[in-house]
């Protein structure tokens, strides 16, 4: 019995061995179930045990998954986490294992199963074996509750530099049914290319139109001493700027010093600048109320309408009249006097 690449075996794998490891080491059945009576070892699933009796940690109950399914892989939250991926996505703690299209296991209790069809996603070879690591982001964004929540699960990504938005659309054309495909693949060709006009759409479609906002003037070129720059959005009369930040990945410091070089000149200019990102913009009607009372404070006569039954303007958040409004006379007095 090779009790030396027995115990090299139960490092590797952080205290966690398959029986038929066990046999390929030399031992037999009895060597096993003497460890369990001596309680060296202790029964974590059928043919799957571990060298000691307490509580197993999170790492040994994703040794002890995969090593239970075998061949299978890490997915998901759970291939993000040995990945060394941390995201604002709220954590699942159960282990996702991912195992071939075609085999017909069940469940197991803590764990959470994927079938996978494409088998040359899986990195077999890693300390535990586990999906690559863009499938797994595209997974964990695609089930994500919300878009924003999508969005931020690939920008924490690309913000510590573990892929980039390039190998991220890479992968995503390996995968043609992915919910939310067409959402995500659109952000990350226009974060490849440079251009933010994913979030700029949204912004128009989604707060300005739907709420009655003035209608903006998009990507203007201004000169700003002897360069030139382009606003996102500029209220063009109302002094009034909206950025909109829809880049993933790191920003150098000289890029945002650029940024507040370009507020403070706009300032100078009698021009206010305010800046929003996916969360701001996956909130509409919240954004809407804001933008509104921003304008109406630089002279807009209008007022924010609700988009839908459930907008927020319905509950007293937003809608508020211009300065002055409330001094306005009654519409058939109005027109009363128009007659005369």
């Amino acid at each position: 019995m090779d009790t030396a690449r027995m115990m090299q075996i139960l490092e590797e794998q952080a205290g966690l061995i398959a029986r038929r490891q066990v046999l390929t080491c030399g031992a037999e059945d009895w060597f096993i179930e003497r460890q369990l009576r001596r309680r060296e070892w202790a029964r974590v699933y059928r043919g799957v045990f571990v060298n000691h009796t307490g509580e197993l940690s999170w790492l040994q109950r994703a040794w002890a998954a995969v090593l239970y399914y075998w061949p299978a892989a890490l997915s998901h939250e759970s291939a993000l986490r040995v990945h060394g991926v941390r995201t604002t996505a709220q954590r699942d703690d159960r282990v996702h294992v991912a195992v071939g299209q075609e085999r017909r296991v069940c469940e197991v209790k803590g764990v959470r199963l994927h079938h996978v069809s494409n088998v040359a996603l899986i990195q077999p070879n890693r300390s535990p074996a586990r999906v690559q690591l863009e499938h797994a982001l595209l997974a964990v964004a695609s089930a994500s509750d919300r878009d924003s929540d999508a969005i931020a699960v690939l920008a924490d990504a690309c913000q510590c530099r573990r892929t980039t938005p390039e190998r991220l659309v890479s992968a995503l054309n390996e995968l043609r049914n992915l919910p939310r495909r067409a959402l995500l693949l659109d952000v990350l060709n226009d974060v490849a290319d440079g251009a933010y006009s994913v979030l700029e759409h949204r912004y128009l479609t989604r707060v300005e139109r739907p709420h009655g906002l003035p209608v903006a003037k998009c990507q203007r070129r201004v000169k700003q001493g002897r360069s030139a720059a382009y606003r996102d959005v500029e209220y063009i009369g109302l002094a009034t700027v909206m950025e909109l930040d829809g880049r993933l990945g790191h920003e150098e410091a000289l890029d945002r010093w650029d940024d507040m070089d370009r507020d403070i000149d706009s300032v100078q200019d009698g021009v206010v600048t305010l800046r929003a990102g996916w969360q701001q913009v996956e909130s509409p009607c919240r954004l809407a109320i804001a933008m509104g009372k921003v304008l109406q404070g630089r002279g807009w006569t209008g007022q924010v309408r609700p988009c839908s039954p459930s907008c927020a303007v319905h509950e007293g958040l937003g809608g508020y009249s211009a300065p002055g409004a409330e001094n306005a006379p009654h519409p058939r007095a109005a027109a009363r006097a128009v007659s005369r």
